[in-house]
């Protein structure tokens, strides 16, 4: 399947590297505001294609990408210093503007796949301005936290993470959700796991682990300025969903219809993901502090989406 990749910053070029050498694409196309880095980018990633599998890489424009099913949006403004939040988002929508007409242009069947930050509030202005239906504009959502919540929680029970069946929900922020009720190790309640493996999950477990979850990006951020591998890896994991036809269960972020009580807002639930989109959404069973978490977390973004006027 063709891929665009609009933005060959470190996102951008992190998710072509893992498509390259993961699979789920026959051709990438990198595009960006200076050709040259583009250029670079494909090159680099090139290079890397003899020791994975088979794909074209090139650089391109907006024309080269049709016929794709799949396009990545990774661009976007940095913030200025003394720019508020809002500010800055109102700048990456004017860029979205630009970017995402030019893309439904091109590759009218294409579905939209959004890793720009803050990235719930840039895919709930790429649906708006692309008018495609909800479930062909995807967040990259909440995919990264809920690897690094199961990672956490695989490193504590001395399981593969890949065995660990848990969520993070709502925003890609600091009011996302750890669904601790749901989570599950195999078939088992996540705490009935641990007590079976002498591991047990007591709250100060929990309170680290939602740190470790909560705080990692700044962690990271710290220590190398940007993250870039693991939401890579993320949009790379996406696009082999929809390739392939899959049907599979990632936390994803969309418009969502009701979420308490606050209709039309974009966040992350665990979704189905097929070659035609989100077909489906999971509502996982959640306690009362965690409901209402959720709904907390859907009115920030609501409020946040308000204000932009779109």
């Amino acid at each position: 399947m063709k891929t665009g990749i609009i933005g060959t910053g470190m996102v951008g070029g992190a998710a072509g590297f893992a498509l390259a050498l993961g699979g789920g694409a026959s051709e990438i196309i990198l595009i960006d505001q200076n050709p040259a880095r583009a250029v670079a980018e494909a090159e680099d990633i090139s290079h890397a294609v003899p020791f994975g599998r088979p794909v074209t890489i090139r650089a391109g424009d907006y024309s080269d990408l049709a016929g794709a099913g799949v396009v990545i949006l990774a661009a976007g403004v940095s913030q200025k210093p003394g720019e508020t939040r809002l500010q800055l988002l109102e700048r990456n929508a004017e860029v979205f503007r630009d970017i995402v007409g030019a893309v439904t242009k091109a590759a009218p069947d294409a579905i939209l796949l959004v890793a720009t930050n803050p990235v719930d509030v840039m895919t709930h202005v790429a649906t708006r301005l692309s008018g495609l239906p909800p479930g062909r504009v995807i967040g990259s959502g909440t995919i990264l936290d809920t690897a690094r919540f199961r990672s956490l929680l695989g490193r504590h029970l001395g399981i593969a993470p890949q065995s660990v069946h848990a969520y993070v929900l709502g925003e890609h922020g600091d009011s996302e959700v750890l669904g601790w009720s749901a989570a599950r190790a195999g078939s088992v309640p996540i705490a009935s796991f641990a007590a079976q493996v002498g591991a047990a999950i007591t709250n100060a477990v929990r309170a680290d682990i939602d740190t470790g979850v909560r705080r990692a990006a700044y962690r990271i951020i710290e220590g190398k300025g940007a993250t870039w591998h693991g939401i890579g890896a993320g949009l790379a994991r996406i696009v082999r969903a929809i390739a392939a036809d899959e049907g599979a269960v990632l936390s994803l972020s969309t418009r969502t219809n009701d979420i308490g009580g606050v209709a039309g807002v974009t966040l992350s639930l665990p979704r189905v993901i097929t070659r035609k989109g989100i077909t489906a959404e999971l509502r996982p069973d959640l306690n009362m502090a965690e409901t209402e978490s959720l709904a907390a977390s859907a009115r920030l973004l609501a409020e946040t989406e308000a204000k932009l006027g779109l």
